[in-house]
């Protein structure tokens, strides 16, 4: 049992590194029928929107796209920026959808963005709280600072089930806007779909795989509390 749940645990994310990274590189070389680059299309969703004071900037890097929201700024990679490709469009229209989550006050995003200092704590800290738990267990049979370690890996988990909709809600409303504004043609509004779906899938394989962490400890756990 134990094995099963560690090659789940290595493939699955492995798996959908690698299936977001085909699906990229193949549409990356589908180019857009009307020839706007990613970065065009990311001011037109955002003035589409109404949102002026979110800039658009370069940074160098591979798929290290990302909006920060503290600096007001969209940040396409090397591979998304100048990029015509379809599967940069919905990059950068994915990137935008969390600029108008953020401007329209969604609620997952709002939770997320609040409870991201405990779960960095949590998330820094929590194996370390386990390693000392085991030594204790060890020591004098108590499991509670196990427990208090796994409780902490909780509230990793519970910011990954907040992302989660997250991030299908912004692909939601990139493809909703790249068709609803005629950014790309019908036949190109699948190619986006898939890149995105492939990239929605890296999160969902990180839950699921946080989850299987999780019951792995506790199996660990309870047999440790039934030899004793």
């Amino acid at each position: 049992m134990y094995i099963i749940f560690l090659l789940v645990m290595l493939l699955l994310p492995i798996l959908a590194q690698l299936n977001v990274t085909a699906t990229y590189k193949k549409y990356s070389k589908v180019a857009n029928s009307r020839g706007v680059t990613a970065e065009d299309v990311a001011r037109r969703i955002l003035e589409a929107n109404g949102i002026y004071d979110v800039g658009i900037e370069h940074i160098s890097g591979n798929l290290t796209d990302h909006y920060d929201p503290t600096a007001k700024v969209v940040r396409l990679s090397d591979a998304v920026y100048g990029s015509t490709s379809v599967a940069a469009i919905g990059v950068a229209a994915h990137e935008c959808g969390h600029v108008c989550q953020h401007a329209t006050q969604y609620t997952p995003i709002v939770i997320r963005s609040k409870i991201v200092p405990a779960t960095n704590f949590c998330s820094r800290l929590w194996s370390l709280v386990f390693i000392v738990g085991i030594w204790i267990a060890n020591s004098t049979g108590s499991l509670a600072v196990c427990y208090a370690a796994l409780a902490m890996f909780c509230a990793v988990i519970l910011f990954q089930l907040v992302t989660l909709p997250t991030e299908l809600d912004a692909s939601h409303r990139a493809l909703k806007t790249l068709e609803s504004e005629g950014i790309l043609e019908s036949t190109e509004i699948p190619s986006a779909r898939k890149v995105l779906t492939a990239a929605a899938m890296t999160y969902v394989t990180a839950l699921v795989t946080s989850i299987i962490h999780l019951l792995y400890y506790l199996s660990m756990l309870n047999g440790g509390k039934r030899r004793r």
